[in-house]
């Protein structure tokens, strides 16, 4: 078996074994972190960037 063919198959071994102890690294993501459209730019998002606004500006004086 040549050089690259057996580093091939070990790095698949390990990833296999990886996946086999650790699952998915990475959560789904929700939906308020999903970019709405696909679009960067989109309507969709910049509701969300004026939600954050709001929020942000709804904060108690003693909250900073």
């Amino acid at each position: 078996m040549t050089e690259p063919e057996k580093s091939d198959r070990d790095e698949a071994l390990r990833r296999r074994r990886l996946d086999a102890i650790f699952g998915d690294v990475l959560p789904d993501p929700t939906r308020d972190e999903r970019v709405l459209g696909g679009d960067i730019g989109s309507a969709e998002e910049d509701s969300a960037g004026e939600r954050e606004r709001d929020l942000l500006s709804d904060v108690p004086p003693h909250h900073g």
